[in-house]
């Protein structure tokens, strides 16, 4: 096939491109790609969205950043060990494993890195530009999968990494997509960016599993109209996301997506916290526990308890694909800034939006459907050159 018959490829730049959930990425879309499994949770291959343009995943290239080491290859050996992966489906697509990590970029900041926030900023975007470049991509999307990170405090305080690379996204002028609980585009610094810039962007926090049966069972109370007294839960979960959340301020940044859907789906915060254990032995799998008090007709007194448990990276792949997909439509179609009509994936979504599982899955489709009668084409690189007059307060350098 001659290149200019040949299909337009599409980048998928992960921050945490080492760690569990992007590793089950790259391996799941090249399996489904190949026909060796089916597309289990992902939306995006239903019916309702045949129709929305939306890049093929034989089409996407991946790259990323990350801190650590070990080879995509032999990180999902590791997966394979763990059960998150299928035997020999890791064997099958080592090729594709061994591509997207030669595409992976040493991130940052780390111990005893010298470089500025500015500097930073230059070598991510720098490093995302050049994958962009060096495969012809038609473009890419930044999306965060990387260990939750403490909220950072004062007006003062050094940018987080999440939000570096969010700026690193904007300044390269590709669309982003948050699906942690780190602060990333949310930071004040990154949103003016963001709202100058007018690249697409969604997040944040992905919706996987308490969440999400959360959106699911707010909205049958308040629709019955039953009175929710308290709503108590306990995550048990090892992994990387285990030992990240161990520590109270990244616990307190994914707890406060969890209580958002609760108060948007029942109109009230109930009483009741959720508690958040690391298990290092669960590896990469995840148990919670939902104990909901509630009162029915004449104040008779139920209690309504769930578990849920299931494999944190299985969960998440299939969203991180579809988000990817869909923000780069939503790019090709030129829209621009905050994708509230993917709240569907997010504990804490941008822009508005319904909170509810159900009328968010219709707000999903109807954009599915809307991206699929085209639009206007965004101008190449225009984000790149907003974003080359960046500013990092706090430092005195030159603009980006």
């Amino acid at each position: 096939m001659s290149a200019s018959l040949s299909r337009p490829r599409v980048g998928v730049w992960l921050i945490g491109a080492r760690g569990s959930v992007a590793t089950t990425v790259v391996t799941g879309c090249a399996a489904v790609a190949a026909g060796l499994h089916p597309p289990i949770g992902m939306v995006t291959e239903t019916p309702a969205f045949t129709g929305s343009g939306l890049p093929a995943l034989s089409d996407l290239v991946f790259g990323g950043h990350d801190t650590l080491d070990c080879p995509l290859p032999k990180r999902a050996e590791t997966l394979t060990a763990g059960g998150v992966l299928p035997p020999g489906v890791a064997t099958a697509v080592t090729a594709e494993l061994a591509a997207a990590d030669r595409e992976i970029r040493p991130g940052g900041p780390t111990p005893g890195d010298t470089r500025s926030q500015a500097e930073l900023i230059t070598a991510f975007a720098a490093d995302i530009r050049d994958f962009v470049h060096r495969h012809e991509l038609e473009r890419a999307v930044v999306v965060n999968v990387a260990s939750t990170e403490p909220a950072s405090h004062g007006p003062y305080a050094p940018l987080p990494a999440s939000t570096l690379y969010a700026l690193a996204a904007l300044c390269a002028g590709c669309p982003y997509v948050n699906f942690t609980p780190s602060a990333g585009m949310h930071h004040p610094v990154a949103a003016a960016e963001a709202e100058r810039n007018g690249m697409p962007h969604a997040g944040r926090d992905g919706k996987t599993g308490q969440t999400l049966l959360r959106a699911v069972l707010g909205p049958m109370f308040a629709q019955r109209a039953l009175s929710v007294r308290a709503w108590s839960g306990t995550n048990l979960l090892g992994g990387g996301d285990g030992a990240a959340l161990a520590d109270p301020a990244a616990a307190a940044a994914k707890n406060a997506g969890k209580e958002r859907v609760l108060a948007d789906t029942l109109g009230t915060v109930p009483e009741g916290e959720v508690h958040i254990d690391d298990v290092p032995a669960l590896g990469d799998w995840k148990t919670a526990w939902d104990h909901v008090a509630f009162d029915g007709f004449l104040g008779t007194r139920m209690i309504l308890q769930t578990i849920w448990q299931g494999c944190d990276s299985a969960l998440a792949a299939p969203l991180v694909l579809d988000l990817a997909r869909l923000t780069a439509r939503a790019h090709e179609a030129g829209l621009s800034g905050p994708l509230g009509a993917l709240g569907f994936y997010f504990k804490d979504p941008v822009g508005e939006g319904p909170s509810g599982l159900s009328e968010q899955y219709e707000e999903l489709v109807r954009f599915g459907r809307s991206l699929g009668q085209g639009g206007v084409e965004a101008e190449d690189e225009g984000g790149c050159r907003a974003a080359r007059s960046m500013r990092v307060p706090g430092e005195t350098g030159e603009a980006l």
